[in-house]
């Protein structure tokens, strides 16, 4: 056996040891990443934990809680995973798949509270996304999506898609339907600038009851019982006095002259 015999066996020697070793790692970091970003939607209001454990899809779900379009995230880590092995440039073209992640880390950390010199912990190989993961998670800020509009807001890196079970944050330009009996806005409208869309309500949210509506007035009944007759005439009046039997004495006689 010559020495480049010897030199092969050992790199083959090496890499049968250091692939199971890497295999491990690399589950045990995805293992972190996915309870570092149930934790992350829970946060955020999204429903169902699932989502988290999911490749490509919870950093599609990623791209949404940080205002980028999901579809433009699944490009990037095509383009990454893909065209990153062509020779020269394929380093430039892996670094699309990081440039997408950190452009929604960067709006997440401001609805986590968090601002950007945060990112520089994606500057560390490997760990640096878990770190980055860990204190938006579960640092106890709440999530607050009301931010400035993102720099992006009208050009194709814009999220306008709306999924089941994911918030959809203000910063979406998504047209809500029509209510009814309203008029659809006109082709080509194009709300004022700086308009900002309201937020969206917290998850579980139920809106209030309607009032009861006024019921009208109770019409009048019948009586039920007919009216009392009415009272007996009064008696009859009272008879005239009777004159009386006997008649008037006379009158007294006139006094006599006196006697001379």
């Amino acid at each position: 056996m010559t020495y480049d015999d010897y030199g092969t066996g050992g790199l083959l020697a090496l890499y049968l040891v250091l692939i199971p070793i890497l295999f491990i790692v690399g589950i045990a970091f995805y293992i972190v990443g996915a309870i570092f970003l149930m934790k992350l939607f829970e946060k955020a209001g999204v429903q169902g934990k699932w989502r988290a454990w999911v490749p490509v899809y919870n950093s599609m779900i990623v791209a949404k809680l940080g205002d980028l379009s999901p579809w433009v995230m699944l490009g990037a880590i095509l383009v990454a995973g893909l065209l990153g092995q062509i020779p020269v440039i394929g380093w430039l073209l892996g670094l699309v798949g990081l440039a997408a992640w950190v452009l929604s880390a960067w709006r997440v950390g401001l609805k986590a509270g968090k601002d950007w010199p945060l990112l520089l912990l994606w500057l560390i190989p490997g760990v640096g996304t878990l770190i980055w993961l860990a204190i938006v998670a579960f640092d106890k800020a709440p999530w607050n999506p009301n931010i400035a509009p993102s720099p992006w807001r009208n050009s194709f890196l814009k999220d306008t898609t709306v999924w089941q079970g994911i918030p959809v944050q203000p910063d979406q330009a998504v047209a809500a339907p029509p209510a009814p009996g309203a008029y659809p806005p006109p082709a080509g409208y194009q709300p004022p600038t700086g308009y900002t869309a309201p937020p969206a309500p917290p998850a579980g949210y139920t809106p209030p009851p309607a009032p009861p509506a006024a019921a009208p007035p109770a019409a009048a009944q019948p009586p039920v019982e007919p009216p009392a007759p009415p009272t007996a005439p009064p008696a009859a009046p009272p008879a005239a006095p009777e004159p009386p039997t006997t008649p008037p004495t006379e009158p007294p006689a006139a006094p006599e002259p006196p006697k001379a």
